[in-house]
């Protein structure tokens, strides 16, 4: 009779304890390439509108900073190690970040990469702005400031970061092939850092002092850039196409100190990303690639219903 009662009670807590797991939502790391750009808010922002909707906890880290390849892969493991559900992961860096996403994978933790990709195809969805494509239409748009003549200066982000990469090939891509009166004359890293975007800008404003344009493919860097030009009194003069957006640049559109941004749509990859390992844990087999459009906005076309909600973005703090 004890151990009857004993069975019994054990199957009531087992019943129980496994009501109790069907209960508990589901969960998805979501890992940015660093947490404080306007960029990331946004991500953050169309995630947890994600988790809402699909009823998905959604737990929001990164690294602070874009070059801390290191921290991210200890935020990845950690990740990892409390089994979470799904990962959705920007890689700061194309190879570093692999062996970590293989070892989720083997797990059977499906991982979508979003932003920035990764020297392997071992990973759910891979979630972006066409970056190539965003470059080219930054190129088209010198070319067009500049007639299709002068020189120009790049300003990159970082080595080893596949999505700034891919614009700033696009760029050079696009005004080699469709502006050979333009000349390419420096590209140097700004290491997503304003205060060493602006101190590369200077550079490049005192080595060539006859420069007519400048392309940043990230927000800190046109932060930078537009700080120096003003400081050198160059703004206005000297063509600036940057990438992303922030209150700053809004202004700087305005006034003509920034003449054209390629903006993406941060809210939207955010959401699309977690979807698709919603999808995954679901059962379904999401699209293994989604390239989304950029936009070019500038002082004519700022004011667009549809491109203010860009410029304006939905942030989570």
């Amino acid at each position: 009779m004890i151990l009857t009662r004993r069975r019994a009670a054990l199957a009531v807590a087992s019943a129980a304890l496994s009501g109790c797991q069907r209960n508990q939502k589901r969960r998805i790391a979501v890992i940015p390439k660093a947490t404080s750009h306007i960029f990331w808010l946004a991500v953050k922002a169309g995630a947890v509108a994600a988790g809402e909707q699909f009823g998905v906890e959604i737990e929001w880290n990164g690294p602070a900073v874009e070059t801390d390849f290191a921290r991210q892969i200890q935020i990845v493991d950690s990740m990892i190690a409390r089994r979470v559900d799904g990962i959705v992961l920007a890689a700061t860096d194309r190879q570093a970040l692999t062996s970590v996403v293989d070892r989720a994978m083997s797990l059977g933790i499906p991982t979508t990469i979003f932003d920035s990709g990764l020297d392997s195809d071992n990973y759910t969805s891979f979630v972006a702005t066409g970056n190539l494509e965003a470059g080219r239409l930054a190129g088209r748009e010198m070319g067009r400031l500049l007639n299709g003549k002068g020189k120009v200066a790049v300003i990159q982000n970082v080595p080893g970061s596949v999505s700034t990469g891919d614009r700033e090939t696009g760029f050079e891509e696009a005004i080699t092939k469709e502006f050979p009166g333009i000349q390419i004359v420096q590209k140097l890293y700004g290491m997503s850092d304003r205060a060493k975007a602006m101190s590369v800008a200077e550079n490049m404003l005192t080595a060539h002092p006859d420069l007519d344009g400048i392309f940043v493919s990230t927000e800190p860097s046109a932060s930078g850039a537009m700080l120096a030009l003003t400081g050198r009194g160059r703004n206005g003069k000297v063509k600036l196409v940057g990438f992303d957006v922030n209150d700053a640049m809004v202004e700087a559109l305005r006034s003509g100190t920034l003449h054209t941004t390629v903006l993406q749509d941060p809210f939207k990859i955010g959401f699309e990303a977690v979807k698709t390992v919603v999808d995954k844990l679901a059962g379904q087999t999401p699209p293994k690639r989604m390239d989304l459009r950029a936009v070019v906005v500038n002082a004519a076309n700022m004011n667009n219903p549809d491109l203010k909600r860009l410029l304006q973005p939905e942030l989570k703090q």
